[in-house]
């Protein structure tokens, strides 16, 4: 794969901890890329180390060994140009502020004045479809309409890689659907790269150009599997496809046979 093309490089992670009973390996060698302007989703069994994972490519918990490389350059702390959404929108969201001040809090830590926050503000909501519960506040919204106060929120910020932490978990079905449209809407308009972990194997393959399936701990990649759909995708036509029912059965196969010891 062309690096110039490459947003995010992973090359041979790992990340250990030290325990009362001894060194736990977590991560043991995890190595990918994420191209500017793909959907990648990362899936794996239960206890693969996803949201470790997550961590030690944004920044957010250094690597044991190996390296992470953003626009060519190694990281050492979450870098410029990655916003982050996560599963637990309730606790995420600061209840005192509106959805709009929510959404202007990391405009103003950056520098920008109040009034240009503000129009930055109201344009990410008016984005996720929010216009008009600009002063609502979080306690006032729906769990769907909070994460999408989230999503405004990092989406403000003008990202280059947007990480999701399973986003959609915690929602019911219908407007895990409709979030999971509103976010290829927004790759599609926008341009920006997403990088998505969930345990949900067809929302993965539902939003993504790659998955890359982790092995059970000590972790390692055990397989990327390329999603060969258009990105313009349909809740009911493309679950129906054959392309996206081979992806959905091939990413199966590889995380059910990842979760047994070999």
């Amino acid at each position: 794969m062309s690096m110039t093309t490459s947003l995010l490089t992973v090359t041979n992670v790992s990340k250990s901890f030290d325990t009362p009973k001894g060194r736990y390996v977590a991560l043991a060698d995890i190595s990918f890329e994420v191209e500017k302007g793909s959907v990648i989703a990362v899936v794996g069994p239960s206890g693969a180390g996803k949201t470790t994972t997550l961590r030690c490519l944004t920044g957010l918990l250094a690597v044991t060994s190996g390296e992470v490389a953003f626009n060519g350059s190694p990281i050492s702390g979450v870098p410029d140009g990655v916003a982050a959404v996560f599963q637990d929108y309730s606790r995420s969201l600061y209840p005192w502020l509106s959805a709009r001040g929510n959404v202007m809090l990391p405009l103003r830590a950056r520098g920008a004045s109040r009034s240009a926050a503000r129009a930055s503000a109201e344009e990410a909501l008016a984005s996720v479809g929010l216009s008009g519960k600009e002063s609502s506040y979080p306690w006032q919204l729906s769990g769907g309409m909070q994460q999408r106060v989230a999503l405004a929120r990092a989406l403000a910020c003008d990202p280059q890689l947007l990480v999701m932490d399973e986003p959609f978990a915690s929602l019911d079905a219908q407007t895990r659907m409709d979030l999971e449209d509103l976010v290829l809407a927004l790759h599609r308009e926008k341009g920006v790269t997403v990088l998505i972990v969930t345990h949900d194997i067809d929302e993965a393959v539902y939003l993504a150009n790659r998955v890359v399936v982790l092995s059970a701990p000590p972790t390692t990649v055990a397989e990327i599997v390329e999603v060969p759909l258009p990105m313009d995708r349909s809740q009911l036509a493309t679950k129906e496809s054959p392309a996206y029912i081979a992806a959905r059965h091939q990413v199966l196969s590889h995380v059910r046979r990842s979760a047994s010891p070999s």
